[in-house]
């Protein structure tokens, strides 16, 4: 998971300072070396761990930190805006041309997921509403052409290919002509990548550049091997020139030190970042939501928007209907676990959560899935009438569900106990005026 360990460190600093009634000069430089400690352990740059810790030491040591009645709060604010301001403190989005038509590269080293990439982007173009093309310009990596059809082809964007040229430009003029005569609106270009930034590999996305004239240059990086993409993201910018970084693999790196220093060291900024395999996996950089799951203060505003494209909203005004009526059933729970399944299962839907760093710690996400399934064959091993209505279930009912789909009664009971406890949560929440659990419409 994305900066877990860094983290988990972080918290342990600042839980020691939040139950200090006052901060001294002594705890304020305790504190920032062991930041600069989980920062370095994290693979951030050094240069700029050591400008980031003098930055927040001065500003804690401000009288508006010093004298105020919750010091250790107010140092966790600035190292949260420190945060947000070091990894580009705003969004940058996309540039799109003016005339209609927009031409993205796509370039990187070798091993990066470029090509998958390219596809996950175009799915993510396609939400937004636009028409993108994919083009094949790898003509060097065996069966790289046949792998970016396979990639199209799962997003259902067209992919113009040409086996028998050699020069890419050509290739890449010809896809950009096509593109525009059957009205896409976007051209994704796929390039090679090498083991190492050389002359060659240059020189032929010159060349590209200079035919086709981008509207952006985007370097794809493997936040894997952390400084090692930092400085990959150096040297093209210094060779060629980018607009932005696309991070892939963040969700596999507990450290982060690459999307702490990309944008300090490059002067770039992270644009995408690529939090799973699936298509819809690549999620715009918000370097503040970054900050705030960083020091487990949740991401509630990603958290919304994950709701509101993939939850089935007409669902979720029956739901409310439902529950205002107290008529929330099995199925209906049902619908909600796949729901939090949509969305990408519950890991990351608790990790959007403030404060569930350590509700993590002992699930066994792997094990939760699991317990979905069984959950579901439970459920569908009752009758219609039995999933409306729960309090049938007595107990030599619950031992024919139990026959039925293969599970111990203990887990029926406790499947029911679980929707009984949903059910009064949605319960209280509707007393109170809150919104349906799940749901943010």
């Amino acid at each position: 998971m994305a900066f877990e360990g860094l983290s988990e460190k972080l918290q342990g600093v600042f839980k020691n300072l939040k139950g200090k009634g006052s901060l001294t000069e002594a705890d304020i430089d305790s504190a920032m070396r062991e930041v600069k400690l989980a920062l370095l352990e994290a693979d951030v740059n050094f240069k700029v761990v050591k400008e980031f810790v003098a930055d927040v030491k001065e500003k804690s040591m401000g009288a508006e930190v010093m004298e105020s009645l919750t010091p250790g709060q107010q140092v966790v604010k600035i190292v949260n805006a420190e945060l947000t301001d070091l990894m580009g403190g705003t969004d940058s989005k996309l540039t799109y041309s003016p005339s209609g038509f927009t031409t993205l590269l796509m370039v990187g080293l070798q091993g990066t997921g470029k090509t998958t990439t390219c596809g996950k982007l175009a799915y993510w173009l396609k939400s937004q509403g636009k028409k993108p093309m994919l083009c094949a310009c790898d003509i060097y990596r065996p069966a790289a052409i046949d792998q970016l059809e396979v990639v199209g082809k799962s997003v259902d964007v067209p992919v113009f290919t040409d086996r028998n040229c050699r020069q890419v430009e050509d290739i890449a003029g010809r896809a950009k002509h096509e593109a525009e005569v059957k009205g896409y609106n976007v051209l994704i270009i796929d390039t090679a990548g090498r083991l190492q930034i050389d002359e060659e590999l240059m020189e032929e996305l010159a060349r590209l550049k200079k035919e086709i004239k981008p509207h952006e240059i985007l370097l794809v990086v493997d936040a894997l091997t952390g400084q090692d993409a930092v400085n990959a993201a150096q040297g093209f910018n210094d060779k060629l020139g980018i607009d932005g970084i696309i991070m892939t693999k963040l969700d596999g790196d507990a450290r982060g030190g690459a999307a702490l220093s990309a944008k300090k060291v490059t002067g770039k900024p992270i644009k995408f970042v690529g939090m799973g395999e699936k298509a819809d996996a690549l999620e715009p950089f918000h370097p503040d939501r970054m900050a705030s799951r960083i020091l487990d203060m949740g991401d509630m505003m990603t958290l919304i928007e994950e709701a509101e494209a993939k939850m089935d909203q007409e669902k979720a005004a029956q739901l409310e209907k439902k529950m205002r009526r107290n008529e929330f059933t099995l199925e209906d729970f049902l619908d909600q676990l796949d729901q939090i399944r949509n969305m990408g299962g519950i890991g990351k839907v608790l990790s959007m959560l403030p404060g569930q760093q350590n509700a993590m710690k002992g699930l066994d996400l792997d094990k939760s899935e699991q317990e979905f399934r069984q959950m579901e064959a439970i459920i569908f091993s009752m009758t219609p009438e039995e999933r409306q209505k729960p309090k049938l279930l007595n107990a030599s009912r619950r031992k024919r569900i139990a026959a039925g789909c293969g599970q111990p009664v203990s887990k029926i009971n406790s499947l029911i106990k679980r929707y009984e406890d949903a059910k009064k949560m949605m319960k209280q929440m509707n007393k109170s005026g809150g919104r349906m659990p799940g749901f943010f419409r």
